[in-house]
Formats: C-alpha cells, structure tokens, sequence
C-alpha cells in the first residue's frame, strides 16, 4: 500500500553539519554545545546516550545493529506517519521480489490504521484468504509476539517464512474483544495483477486489476482490455476492490488507458511545490465504464478511482476506499536497508483530498454481513466470478449494462446477435 518514486540525491548543509558532530563526538572529543535547541543539540544528546549504553550498561554483548535500527524506527514513529517507515536489508530484498511479482508467504496486504496492524485485504485463492483472514482484521500477534509499535517491515518479516511453515496470527475482528488464533500455511505466492472475464455473452467485459505493485502490471492491464475488446465487449467493469495499491507510474499509466491525456494525480511537497502527472497517449477504452470499490481499495487504486470518476469518464459502485493520500520515495541506505519516506500528499484531478476519508462512490453498496469474509464462495472451479453471488458486482452489471443501453450499444448488439 504504497506509492513510490526515486528522485535525485539531495544532500543540506545541516545535515553534513550533524553528521560531522556526530563524527567528532564519537571520536571521544568532548565540547559544549549551543543553549539553543537545535538539532545538532539533540544529536548531540544521542551519541551521549549511545556511548553511556557503550560504557556503563550490565550486559557487554550489545547488538548494536539491533539499537541503531530500532532507535530510526523510534524516530521515524514520532512523525507520526504510519507510511514513513524504516526496511532491514532482508525486508527491503522481500520488496524487491515482491515487484517481481513472486514471494513466499500467505497472501496478504497489510497496514497501519490507527496504529494498528491491519489486513488491508487478503489476496483471492492465496493460504490467507482459505483461512477466512478477512479485511480489516487487526492482527494483535503474530507467533504470539505482540504486533504494538511494531515496524510494518518486521510484520511482513514475521509473516513471510519457508512454503510448508505455518504461522499464527493472533486476530481481533469487528467489534470483538478477545483475539482469536489462525494457523496459515505458508505457499510459493504468485501474484498475477489482472484477472479478465466477460459477461452477459461477452458484451460486459470485466477486468480485476489485483495489484500495482509488479513491475508489469500496466503492460498486463493493456493487453487485458485490447483482449476483452476484441472478444466484443463494448461495457467494461473495473474491479479495483481489496487493491492495496503499488507504484505510482502504474497508477498514472494505467490511468491514461481509460482518460487519455489528462491530469491523473496532482502532488503536493512539503514546500506547497505542486506537481500534476499527467497520462500520455490516445485512451484504449473509450465505452461505458463502472469501476468497482471498497475499504480495502487503496493508494493508488484510490488515484485510477478519483482520476476516472474527476473526468466523468465512468461511475464508481461499492464502498469508500481507504484513504491512504500520500507519495513515499524508496531510498536505499549504505547497508542494504531502506528508507520509505513520505515526500508528497496528492489530490485527485479535481483538487479533493481523500486522504482518511476515501474516494465516495457515486452508487454506495455494500456486501451483506453474512457473506463478508467469503468472497472465495463467488467464484466457480474455474476461478469465473458468480454476480448473483456478489452484490456489489452484480449492481455494477446492471450499471454498466444501463448506460449501453443510453448510448445505443446494448440495444444494437441484441439485434445483430
């Protein structure tokens, strides 16, 4: 659930100033420091705190890798921004698969909301999902190890292990109070990030855009709506829900395929320096468009959802989406760790800040509480989708079908059938 980008190095003056008296004090020189508070001060203070553990604490056998990570997560949770967050070499590697659209684990995004460790949603046909982990689910444990505070790279390290192992989540849902234990066995995890069908004889295309998180998605999304076309579709459902989001340029891209060249997203630095990203090239749907939404549509999911419904180019059914509004820049460190930062906020292409409250959907329906946590019970053998099974689904089909019909298409195609 993240945006991403990778701009230039920029190096301050101040920060060569700290680092230098970081340097010096770690020397050993002793100096007095400015009454003032500044963040050399505070630095200083640091490296004090540093070299009395060093001298003076019970046990020699420090790991002080282990102290340096855990006090830049300690300043990174001040910012108080759950996507700020800190990676381990082994995390930041596990990313890196994770684009390539393989890795060993159980299927699931997860988040912080409200501090909590969050399933954002679990992946369709993956261990998680078989094991009835539903949206929203906060994950108190996991192998009985308390999720509090803990560093959203270090869940993901927890959960993922060897195909074969099993893991326990400790899980609290809804308006529970007591966690209750779920044993998942870890599998070889491919995530392809579409999933195409078609209605109603062909004529309703639908296609699932999973994740944008690979690398390849906005090349997979291309060649799935060019094959509904040419298989005679002339309505089209994007289904967007229980999608976590991924990298920025895919949003953008992908965006382009349904609104052509037109503002996607614009982004705001923390200099209130504005920057709009526009798409590129002729649109490759053009006909009547629902995009379907949930909760667990984030990122930028919610950026494709409020380009299209800013530009009138289709209608949004479901539910709200996350609201998760902001930009972070991957910034590899000497280590092999990685810094995930926060450099932008974004609004949608007509200036409205989702960000906590989600992208509104202009037909609101919601699944009924007892099929909630088994959408698997949509899909037949053959992994098709049932829309008389889901609802929210089956209202987009009659959706999308009714603006064919007002546009001709519907009508024109049930006569030359």
């Amino acid at each position: 659930m993240f945006l991403t980008h990778l701009p230039p190095q920029r190096r301050s003056k101040k920060v060569l100033v700290a680092f230098l008296i970081i340097g010096l004090l770690i020397g050993g020189v002793t100096q007095a420091v400015r009454a003032s508070d500044t963040l050399e001060r505070k630095l200083g203070i640091f490296v004090q705190v540093l070299d009395i553990v060093k001298n003076d604490y019970v046990e020699r056998s420090v790991d002080y890798s282990k102290v340096m990570y855990g006090a830049i997560r300690g300043m990174l949770d001040a910012l108080d921004d759950p996507y700020t967050r800190f990676m381990e070499p082994k995390a930041f590697k596990e990313m890196g698969l994770r684009q390539g659209g393989e890795y060993s684990g159980i299927g699931i995004y997860i988040g912080i909301r409200d501090k909590q460790l969050t399933v954002i949603a679990p992946i369709r046909a993956t261990p998680a999902a078989r094991a009835k982990v539903r949206a929203g689910d906060k994950i108190m444990t996991i192998e009985g190890k308390s999720t509090q505070d803990m560093a959203l790279d270090e869940a993901v390290s927890l959960i993922r292990g060897k195909k074969g192992t099993t893991v326990t989540l400790g899980i609290v849902r809804g308006e529970e109070t007591e966690p209750r234990n779920i044993d998942v066995v870890r599998e070889r995890i491919i995530v392809n990030s579409i999933q195409t069908q078609a209605f109603r004889e062909g004529r309703v295309g639908y296609i699932r855009l999973i994740t944008f998180e690979n690398q390849n998605a906005a090349e997979e999304m291309r060649k799935g709506l060019i094959k509904l076309k040419e298989r005679g579709a002339t309505g089209l459902i994007v289904d967007l829900r229980n999608n976590g989001g991924g990298l920025l340029r895919n949003a953008v891209e992908i965006a382009g395929y349904f609104i052509g060249e037109k503002a996607v997203v614009h982004t705001v630095d923390r200099d209130k320096n504005r920057e709009t990203l526009t798409a590129h090239g002729e649109p490759i749907w053009t006909g009547p468009l629902v995009v379907l939404i949930n909760n667990a549509s984030a990122s930028a999911s919610e950026i494709l959802a409020g380009a299209i419904h800013d530009h009138g180019i289709g209608k949004l059914v479901g539910e709200p989406t996350f609201g998760k509004a902001s930009v972070q820049n991957i910034r590899p460190l000497d280590d092999g760790s990685a810094l995930l930062v926060t450099i932008a906020k974004y609004l949608t292409p007509s200036d409205h800040d989702i960000s906590k409250k989600g992208v509104s959907p202009d037909i609101e329906v919601k699944l009924p509480e007892e099929i909630k946590g088994h959408e698997d019970d949509f899909y037949d053998e053959f992994g098709d989708l049932y829309p008389h099974k889901d609802t929210q689904l089956g209202r987009a089909v009659d959706v999308v079908i009714e603006e064919m019909t007002r546009q001709g298409l519907w009508r024109k195609q049930l006569l030359n059938s």
